[in-house]
């Protein structure tokens, strides 16, 4: 009975503790709750308060964009839709006189821009290459098999079931790595082809920048001299034009052959006549941008270049029919498509245009957004373009990477583990860029190859104008000797930083990690020359 008792009440004193755990328990859940809602509500507001900041910023941006319009556009005006797309529209009596025999109807007069796309598409230029590499197709998902039979004319397969074939197709124009940096020249002049080019006098304007870039056969003599200047640094060509590159170079030995589109079988021998570098193009298309081997020279240079100036390309309003400077001219493209597009890169600070009806007037770019007003729209519009794709938080420099390259720290080398194409091309001047030391980039070079890491950035499937993925190739090894050859103190973080994002983000392992001693090992030796 006593035994019955006592365990009646301890029942009874267990009830009252286990009642009292429950509502602790449900009064700790509802708390939580609680905070968590309001967590976040905060969260809400502050992404909702940030959005219209951004929305604030973008919007002050289009209104600079517009007056850059008025005051630079020559009858073109910029109508705002909203705080990303905008309107560029000609003068009422635009005299339209190119028919579009695809869609059946004469060039439009108004064309339609999204402005925070178009700006996060430049703005990714400034740090990626434009020339395709051995290990782009390394990296990229079925890039020998499928995408490097792309670029080669009259392969006879839709695919490169015989690599070995397809690299000897290849091998001549591909180098290991890109030979070209981002910033690698203060300016650059981009020179068209149009005839308005003799109704000026530009050249000694043009031999003045860093590089020049010229497009297909247009020629450089003593003839055309004082309207398009002598220098010649690059020359980026479509495959028509390079099946007389021997022609087209004679008289430079250094001029850098860029091929636009493919490669074909039949170049390579006269590859192996001429000492100049030849590379192929590695772009994206501007479907709603302006056409042309023009627009691609533009792509290659902001590439390369802090300051792009354009020159030859149909911008002055009155066009009637397509010339050229230095022949008769040929079908060309829509001129007021074009026209519009190379206005809006103007006032997006992308470039700086040169034309006979602007060389009449002083040539004044304060109108145009500096670049500190483009860093902040550029940094909204990518917030607003993560914020959409449900991305939160700030993703750095590789925010942008779909593929990103594993770089096997036993290699010489970048991923392909082929330094340079020395063993192919014995009498090119290829070393003159593909080996050129890292002390001899310009600061900005440098500095830029510092902070992307020693990464090199390439354009994915860039068919529209809104796909800004990419493809991120680190180059471990290749960065660690560099950092080493400068014998600073503080790059040795840098290479630790290096090894630890490979490992983190390209699924290195921990027992691949020895590239890191010998990049240590490395800096330590090449300091202590320094230090002595």
């Amino acid at each position: 009975m006593r035994t019955h008792k006592a365990a009646s009440s301890n029942n009874i004193n267990r009830r009252p503790t286990v009642l009292y755990l429950v509502c602790a328990a449900a009064f700790f859940s509802v708390l939580l709750f609680g905070i968590q809602s309001s967590l976040f509500t905060g969260n809400q507001k502050l992404d909702l308060k940030t959005e219209q900041q951004d929305v604030r910023i973008l919007s002050e941006f289009q209104s600079t964009v517009k007056q850059c319009v008025a005051n630079r556009g020559l009858g073109l005006t910029a109508h705002i839709i909203d705080h990303c797309n905008l309107t560029l529209k000609f003068p009422e009596g635009t005299n339209s006189t190119w028919y579009n025999e695809q869609f059946k109807t004469f060039e439009a007069l108004e064309y339609n821009y999204n402005v925070c796309e178009a700006i996060l598409l430049w703005e990714q230029y400034r740090n990626m290459t434009t020339v395709l590499t051995r290990e782009y197709l390394d990296v990229r998902p079925k890039g020998w098999e499928e995408y490097a039979a792309q670029r080669i004319a009259q392969l006879g397969a839709d695919k490169c079931y015989n690599r070995t074939l397809c690299e000897e197709h290849l091998n001549l124009i591909l180098p290991a790595k890109p030979p070209f940096h981002p910033r690698q020249f203060c300016t650059c002049a981009v020179v068209g082809n149009s005839g308005d080019l003799l109704k000026t006098e530009f050249g000694k304007e043009i031999d003045s920048h860093d590089a020049v870039i010229r497009d297909n056969e247009a020629p450089v003599n003593e003839k055309y001299a004082k309207y398009v200047g002598l220098k010649r640094d690059f020359r980026l060509v479509v495959r028509g034009a390079a099946r007389n590159m021997v022609a087209i170079l004679n008289g430079s030995a250094d001029e850098v052959l860029i091929i636009k589109s493919v490669t074909h079988k039949d170049f390579n021998a006269m590859i192996k006549r001429i000492t100049n570098p030849v590379y192929l193009f590695q772009g994206i298309v501007l479907r709603r941008g302006a056409k042309g081997t023009g627009m691609k020279s533009v792509e290659l240079a902001l590439s390369m270049c802090d300051t792009v100036d354009i020159y030859g390309f149909t911008v002055d309003p009155g066009y009637t029919e397509w010339t050229r400077y230095f022949s008769t001219p040929r079908k060309g493209h829509n001129p007021l498509q074009g026209r519009a597009y190379y206005q809006l890169l103007e006032c997006l600070g992308v470039i700086r245009i040169h034309s006979p009806m602007r060389s009449k007037r002083k040539q004044d770019w304060s109108d145009v957004p500096s670049r500190e007003m483009i860093g902040r729209a550029h940094a909204a519009a990518l917030r607003l373009k993560r914020s959409q794709a449900g991305q939160a938080g700030d993703l750095g420099q590789f925010g942008s990477c779909k593929v990103m390259g594993n770089v096997d720290p036993d290699n010489i080398g970048p991923v392909s583990g082929s330094p340079d194409m020395s063993d192919v091309r014995k009498n090119s001047n290829y070393n003159k860029w593909e080996v050129l030391p890292f002390k001899s980039l310009r600061k900005e070079a440098q500095d830029h190859f510092i902070q992307m890491e020693g990464a090199s950035l390439y354009k994915m499937d860039g068919n529209k104008l809104d796909d800004l993925s990419q493809a991120c190739i680190p180059t471990l090894s290749l960065s660690c000797g560099i950092f080493s050859e400068i014998g600073l103190l503080s790059q040795l973080g840098l290479c630790t930083t290096l090894v630890y994002y490979f490992s983190e983000y390209a699924g290195i392992s921990s027992s691949d990690m020895g590239g890191i001693a010998a990049c240590n090992t490395q800096w330590e030796r090449h300091h202590q020359q320094y230090t002595v």
